[in-house]
C-alpha cells in the first residue's frame, strides 16, 4: 500500500526547542520560595545505623528541615515492585545509599549543613557477587523480601536471589546425552551508565489544594504517579505531574529515584523543593545496566545440529531491585537465543548484592544475553570446525517454529536477515592478516503497552493532537504528527502537539520505553484521526447536505465528490460554532505477534603487538514493517549501534568490593566520533507488523548484538577469545601471551 506522508523522512519536531535553548527542562523550572535539598550518602557497602545526630546541622544558616531514615520508616517504593528505601532504616546496603536528606534556602547551605550530620555505623559482611551471595552462609541482604509488595513469587525462604526464572523444554539431561559434542562457556559482562546528559532531577511542591504538583524527567508519568501514591498513601487524584523535556534516558529514567524526599521535605517545609543530582551521584548511585555472570551450555550433532541448550544467568541487581518496572528483567532470556533445539534450560536469577542498584537501560537484559549466547554460539561452531555463518543458518527459527522460552512470532526473517548481513558486509571476502570478521543475532519484539490521546480541528484552522506521553528521544511526537497528517490529508507542520499533565483525564498511560512507542502510540493516533473525520463528515452532512459517502477531506477542504463543490472546513466549524475531536485509547497489550531480527557483521583489525582492537566496519541488517520515518528509523539504528560500540569495547563502571571506581566523565569514556567507523545498514522488508500501518520496533534491537559480533571478530583475526566485557586492548593483549 502506498502513502502521502507515511514513509518520508520528517524532521523531528521536539528538536527545534532543544537547539534554541527554549526547551524546558526540571532545572529550569523555578517556582517562589524554593528550598533546594541534597542527601548525606553512606560511606559503607553493609553497615548498621548506630547514631545519627541532626542537632548541628539544624542549627546551620538556611536550614529548614532535615529527615533521616526514623522519619520515613516503613516507607519502601519502586516501580510496581517497592523494596527501595526513601533513607536508610537501620542499616544501609550500599556506598552511596541516602542516610539523611537536608532542605536550605540555598544550595550552598544544604552542602553545608551535610557536613554537621554526624552518623555512627557498625559495619557488616558484605557479599559482592552475585553467584557467591547464592551460596550457604552469605548475609542475607534482604531478611524481609517476601515482605515486599510487588514481588513475582513469594520465596520459600528469605533469599538473595529474589527473582527465578526457569524456562524448558524437552529434557537437557537427555538431550545432552544424545550430542555428540557439548561446549560450556561463562561469560561477565560489566555494569555501565546510560550516560544521558541531564542527570536525575525533580521539584515537588504542594499547593494551595493540598495538591502533590511534580516536575520529573520521567518517562512514564502515569506510572510515577502510581509509584508515590502507592509508596506515600497519597490519593492518586491528589498528585499531578507536569511535563518537562526529558534530557536524554536511553532506559534510566522510568522510575522514581529523589522524588519521595522532595515530597516529603515539602510537606514539612510547605514550600516547594529541588534536588538535581551531580555526575558524581549518579555513577555511584544512579541505577545502571546490570552487572551479570552467563553460563552457557549447548549439546550438538557433529553435523551441526543443536540438540540441547542451557543458560544460567545471574544478574548483580545490587542492593535494590525497584528500579525497573517489576522485578524481572526479562529480556536476558532472550538470550536463550533464536535458534532451535529439541531440549532446552533457560534460567534467570535476579540476585541482592551489596553493590549499586542496577536499573533500566536500552533493551534491559538483552545486551548481556546476547554477547554471552552469540560469543557462544561462535565457540560452538569453531569446536565443529564449521563457519559460524552456516551454523547460524543450520540453526536459526524459522516460520512456524517457537523460541526457546516459547516465544511465537509470524512473519518470522532470522534467516533472511543473516543472508542480507553477510552479503552486505562482504563476510567472505579475503582478509588482511589480524584482521577479523564476527557476526551476532538478535531479535525483539515491539513492546505492548496503552495510551490514549485526542485530534481537535478547530474552527481557526488549527489542528491540535494532545498527548500524555513525554518524549525522551524518540521521534514519538512526530510519528504522531505523520499518522494524522495521513489519515487527514494534511502536511505534518500544520499540526500542533499539546503535552497534557496527569491530571488532564486521560487514563492509564504506559509512556514510552521497550520500542512501544511506534506501536502504541500509532494506533491512538489513527483512531483519533479517524473519529475527528468521522465528526466532521457528519457536521457537512447535517449543515451542508453533503452525503458522507460523496464528501471526501482533502487538506484544509471538505469536497463534494459528485458537484466537486468545496468548503474549507474552518469555515463550517466557524459556522457551527465548534471545534470537532477524536478521541482515542489505545490498548495494545497482548504479547507481539510479530518480532525483529537483527544481524550484525563487525570487521576489525588487532594490533598484535599492543592488544589495540579497531573497529573498521560494522553492517547491521533489520528485518522490518512498514517504516514510518525512514531519517528517524536511521537514527534509532545508529544510535543503538554506537552504544552497543561503547558497551563492547568502551564502556566500564568498576566497582570494586561496593566502590565504583569512576566518578565523572573524565574516566568513565563513551564513544566519540573518532570510535565509530563506517555504519552500513540494511532492510529486509517484510509484510508482518503491528497496529493500522504494520510496524515494527527498531528502538532496542540495534545496540544488543554489537558486542558479540565484535568478540567473535576478533577471534577471527588473532584467534583469542575474550569473554568479559569490555574488549580492552589489556585483555586481548594478555590473552595473546597467554595462547
Amino acid at each position: 500500500m502506498s502513502y502521502q506522508i507515511i514513509g518520508q523522512s520528517i524532521p523531528r519536531v521536539d528538536n527545534t526547542g532543544k537547539v534554541t535553548g527554549d526547551a524546558r527542562y526540571t532545572a529550569d523550572v523555578l517556582l517562589s520560595g524554593t528550598l533546594w535539598a541534597k542527601t548525606l550518602r553512606s560511606p559503607y557497602p553493609h553497615a548498621r545505623i548506630a547514631r545519627v545526630d541532626t542537632s548541628r546541622a539544624e542549627k546551620a544558616p538556611g536550614v529548614r528541615a532535615i529527615l533521616t531514615g526514623a522519619d520515613v520508616r516503613g516507607i519502601l517504593y519502586g516501580r510496581r515492585y517497592r523494596d527501595i528505601s526513601v533513607l536508610a532504616q537501620d542499616r544501609v546496603r550500599f556506598i552511596g545509599e541516602r542516610v539523611a536528606a537536608v532542605a536550605a534556602d540555598t544550595l550552598e547551605q544544604t552542602e553545608e549543613a551535610l557536613e554537621f550530620l554526624e552518623v555512627d555505623y557498625e559495619e557488616l559482611p558484605a557479599i559482592f557477587d552475585p553467584v557467591a551471595a547464592l551460596q550457604e552462609g552469605a548475609p542475607i541482604i534482604h531478611p524481609d523480601v517476601n515482605s515486599y509488595p510487588g514481588l513475582p513469587k513469594p520465596l520459600a525462604r528469605p533469599s538473595n536471589a529474589f527473582v527465578n526464572d526457569i524456562f524448558t523444554r524437552g529434557n537437557i539431561a537427555e538431550g545432552f546425552a544424545q550430542s555428540d559434542v557439548v561446549v560450556e562457556n561463562t561469560f561477565t559482562v560489566s555494569r555501565v551508565h546510560q550516560a544521558f546528559l541531564e542527570p536525575h532531577c525533580c521539584l515537588v511542591w504542594i499547593d494551595d489544594q493540598d495538591r502533590v504538583q511534580m516536575w520529573s524527567p520521567n518517562k512514564a508519568p502515569q506510572g510515577l504517579k502510581e509509584s508515590m501514591s502507592a509508596a506515600l498513601n497519597i490519593p492518586k487524584e491528589k498528585i499531578r505531574v507536569n511535563p518537562v523535556v526529558i534530557g536524554g534516558d536511553f532506559g534510566g529514567k522510568g522510575a522514581p529515584i529523589d522524588e519521595p524526599i522532595c515530597y516529603l521535605l515539602a510537606l514539612r517545609t510547605g514550600r516547594p523543593v529541588k534536588m538535581v543530582m551531580e555526575y558524581r551521584e549518579e555513577f555511584v548511585a544512579g541505577a545502571p545496566r546490570h552487572a551479570a555472570v552467563i553460563r552457557l551450555k549447548t549439546g550438538v550433532k557433529r553435523d551441526g545440529t543443536m540438540v540441547t541448550h542451557e543458560m544460567e544467568a545471574y544478574l548483580d541487581s545490587g542492593a535494590y531491585g525497584g528500579f525497573r518496572p517489576g522485578a524481572v528483567v526479562g529480556g536476558i532470556a532472550h538470550a536463550g537465543g533464536c535458534y532451535r533445539a529439541e531440549h532446552a534450560r533457560i534460567a534467570v536469577s535476579r540476585v541482592y548484592t551489596n553493590n549499586l542498584p542496577g536499573g533500566q537501560m536500552r533493551a534491559p537484559g538483552e545486551p548481556q544475553g546476547f554477547f554471552a549466547a552469540e560469543s557462544h554460539m561462535d565457540c560452538v561452531a569453531r569446536k565443529l570446525g564449521m563457519d559460524p555463518y552456516e551454523f547460524r543458518l543450520k540453526n536459526l527459527i524459522e516460520e512456524g517454529e517457537t523460541t526457546l522460552t516459547g516465544g511465537h512470532y509470524r512473519g518470522i526473517k532470522a534467516k533472511d536477515t543473516l543472508k542480507a548481513a553477510v552479503k552486505t558486509a562482504g563476510y567472505k571476502a579475503s582478509k588482511a592478516a589480524n584482521m577479523g570478521r564476527g557476526i551476532a543475532m538478535g531479535y525483539r519484539g515491539p513492546g505492548a503497552g496503552s495510551t490514549s490521546l485526542s485530534l481537535s480541528l478547530n474552527p481557526d484552522g488549527t489542528i491540535v493532537i494532545r498527548t500524555c506521553l513525554f518524549e525522551q528521544g524518540t521521534g514519538t511526537y512526530t510519528t504522531l504528527r505523520q499518522i494524522v497528517a495521513e489519515e487527514l490529508s494534511l502536511k505534518p507542520d500544520e499540526i500542533q502537539i499539546q503535552i497534557l499533565d496527569t491530571d488532564s483525564g486521560v487514563p492509564f498511560d504506559s509512556g514510552i520505553g521497550g520500542s512501544r512507542g511506534t506501536r502504541v502510540a500509532s494506533g491512538a493516533a489513527f483512531q483519533a484521526a479517524r473519529a475527528a473525520k468521522q465528526e466532521l463528515l457528519d457536521l457537512a452532512e447535517k449543515l451542508l447536505g453533503w452525503p458522507k459517502s460523496e464528501t471526501v477531506l482533502v487538506g484544509k477542504e471538505l469536497v463534494h465528490k459528485k458537484t466537486r463543490k468545496r468548503k474549507r472546513w474552518d469555515k463550517l466549524l466557524s459556522r457551527a460554532g465548534r471545534s470537532v475531536t477524536g478521541a482515542a485509547i489505545h490498548r495494545d497489550e497482548d504479547h507481539s505477534p510479530v518480532t525483529a531480527f537483527a544481524a550484525q557483521i563487525a570487521e576489525v583489525s588487532v594490533d598484535t603487538e599492543t592488544g589495540e582492537v579497531k573497529l573498521r566496519r560494522l553492517t547491521t541488517a533489520h528485518d522490518t514493517g512498514v517504516i514510518v520515518n525512514p531519517i528517524g528509523h536511521q537514527g534509532q539504528v545508529d544510535g543503538g549501534v554506537v552504544q552497543g560500540i561503547g558497551y563492547g569495547l568502551i564502556e566500564y563502571l568498576p566497582v570494586h568490593e561496593g566502590h565504583v571506581g569512576t566518578a565523572h566523565f573524565g574516566e568513565y569514556k563513551i564513544p566519540t566520533v573518532k570510535d565509530i567507523p563506517e555504519l552500513k545498514t540494511v532492510i529486509v522488508k517484510g509484510e508482518a507488523g503491528v497496529g493500522p500501518y504494520k510496524t515494527k520496533g527498531i528502538g532496542e534491537n540495534p545496540i544488543s548484538p554489537v558486542a558479540a559480533a565484535i568478540a567473535n571478530a576478533v577471534e577471527d583475526a588473532v584467534g583469542v577469545r575474550i569473554k568479559d566485557l569490555p574488549i580492552t586492548a589489556e585483555k586481548v593483549l594478555n590473552a595473546l601471551r597467554l595462547r
